[in-house]
């Protein structure tokens, strides 16, 4: 993790076609260099709880995870989970792993016992998995760790975004 420079706000902020919010540091770069992931502070700074930690940003990811969802990889999941004492105690474990890591920024009382993408018990958003694989690293996230698998290499056409000429 890396405090976020002007740079790497104004990258985000052309990746997402708005100005960040909360954002703590860079959680993730891509290969080419540009965030992909940013660290969202726990509580925005009107106030707002808010419980996504690690944002995706990179358009060309963020594609992808939605062509994954509209094809029903998460149905899958879902039915996987459900299904599989093993994978639920590695997701179960990846919700525990997600709230130790926001808890160490700031206790949030309204957003304490929820993570994000659905943990423990759903599977409803493979941006916030990937972001979390990434962010935390491979073993960390089953599910993040199987859309890394199935949308790598997105970087490969270069820079999503390059910086704006100063």
């Amino acid at each position: 993790m890396s405090t976020p420079s002007e740079s790497d706000l104004e990258i985000v902020a052309q990746q997402l076609g708005r100005r960040p919010r909360g954002t703590r540091a860079v959680a993730h770069r891509c290969p080419c260099g540009n965030p992909d992931v940013v660290e969202t502070s726990p509580r925005l700074d009107d106030g707002t709880p808010f419980p996504t930690m690690f944002y995706l940003t990179c358009p060309r990811a963020t594609a992808a995870c939605s062509r994954l969802e509209s094809a029903g990889v998460m149905r899958d999941m879902q039915d996987r989970l459900s299904t599989d004492p093993v994978l639920a105690k590695q997701y179960e474990l990846a919700h525990e792993d997600y709230l130790r890591r926001r808890e160490a920024v700031e206790h949030v009382e309204e957003i304490s016992k929820v993570s994000a993408g659905g943990m423990p018990d759903r599977v409803k958003c493979l941006h916030v998995h990937l972001g979390h694989a990434l962010a935390a690293g491979p073993g960390i996230n089953p599910f993040g760790d199987e859309v890394r698998a199935a949308v790598e290499p997105w970087w490969t056409g270069g820079p999503c975004v390059r910086p704006e000429a100063e």
